[in-house]
């Protein structure tokens, strides 16, 4: 998918030595450093938007917000709202209102999601809420972009998880960069996720990346890396 037609896309994760995002179990992601965390925030504040799946915001009890002033000062220095468009993909729809990401209210909420959605639940949304719904099974991904980039004139997004929609993104070669923190952790377990979630096909065109930037702090490995261009022919 061109990026002309969807916005730039920034994924951000942190994965332990034997390459595991969390517990098998889903747990938060607390296994990275306070330095990691701003690290977070840091990246989390690039984008005009800011993507992740259902299970990772309920999971992390995400409010998917920057509350650093500074940080909120930088965007609206370089011409972006105070804080990114939050945007939530969901294949079932099956969202509890009483998650954190529904108590921020200072910054817009985008739902995308299918007619799996229980009908009690799409009218129950507060009002800084837009709800998508498709026909489909799943959340159609290009579709969803294009929109991001149409409608709401996002021309960048971060995204935060979780491994599923990474992989998804990765499948219509839609991540323009990748920062990774690599940390000295051993979780093991089959049914713990991967960067790209649990064990499965291969991505029929698997992307290419390229180191740009490295640096150590503490015991962990920060990482900025950028998709190499697909050779045609």
């Amino acid at each position: 998918m061109k990026a002309t037609l969807r916005p730039r896309m920034i994924a951000n994760f942190a994965i332990t030595a034997d390459g595991k995002v969390s517990t098998r179990s889903h747990s938060p992601t607390t296994f990275t450093s306070p330095a990691d965390k701003k690290r977070l925030r840091e990246i989390r504040a690039m984008g005009d938007g800011l993507l992740a799946g259902a299970g990772t915001v309920a999971s992390d009890s995400m409010s998917m917000g920057i509350s650093d002033r500074a940080l909120q000062i930088r965007r609206l220095r370089r011409g972006q709202t105070a804080e990114p468009l939050r945007v939530i993909v969901s294949n079932s729809g099956r969202l509890d209102h009483s998650l954190n990401v529904f108590r921020n209210d200072r910054t817009p909420l985008v739902i995308f999601s299918t007619t799996s959605m229980p009908i009690c639940r799409r009218s129950s949304f507060p009002v800084f809420c837009d709800l998508w719904l498709f026909e489909s099974p799943t959340v159609p991904l290009p579709t969803v972009l294009k929109i991001l980039r149409k409608d709401y004139h996002l021309t960048s997004m971060v995204c935060e998880g979780g491994p599923r929609l990474l992989r998804s993104l990765a499948a219509i070669q839609a991540i323009d960069e990748l920062y990774v923190t690599f940390c000295p952790r051993l979780f093991g377990g089959e049914c713990a996720p991967t960067l790209t979630g649990l064990r499965g096909p291969m991505i029929s065109a698997p992307l290419a990346f390229r180191l740009v930037h490295s640096k150590i702090v503490g015991n962990e490995f920060h990482t900025h890396f950028v998709a190499q261009k697909q050779k045609v022919g």
